[in-house]
């Protein structure tokens, strides 16, 4: 036959090139190469569709769909499709969240503050005032406005 990669009809090429992976996330559907902006679950207990803003992460469960047929869903017969609201732009962090990021890294930046002005609860562990209850690293903070 001749040398290895090769067959009767001439080198093996690859039907994708492996050193291109795009990042752009793809419509599941067959022959669709348009880029995915919704993602679809089944919830076959309550024989619901749910189709919703694309996912953080692609699920192994789930569908990512392109505009065009996202918009031509149908569900089988009996079936609900329940629509949630699509982004219409890019998602981008909302003041909120840089916020309690900022506050996060600030909290993270005193190492032995707390100790020394903190109040101690019954436990012996350092407290914050405003602090309500706390589970491992995450704590409950009571409201500023009570």
């Amino acid at each position: 036959m001749g040398e290895p990669g090769e067959s009767r009809r001439g080198p093996l090429k690859s039907a994708v090139p492996s050193n291109v992976v795009s990042p752009v996330r793809r419509c599941s559907r067959t022959a669709c190469g348009r880029p995915a902006v919704a993602t679809l679950t089944y919830v076959y207990a309550d024989s619901t569709a749910v189709l919703g803003p694309l996912a953080t992460y692609a699920e192994p469960h789930c569908y990512d769909l392109c505009a065009e047929h996202s918009e031509r869903l149908t569900a089988p017969r009996g079936w609900e499709v329940v629509r949630l609201a699509l982004d219409s732009g890019p998602a981008r962090p909302s003041g909120d969240d840089l916020e309690a990021l900022a506050n996060a890294v600030r909290e993270a930046a005193r190492p032995q503050e707390r100790a020394a002005g903190g109040t101690h609860a019954p436990g012996g562990r350092d407290t914050h005032p405003m602090e309500v209850a706390r589970r491992g690293h995450l704590r409950v903070l009571r409201s500023p406005d009570s």
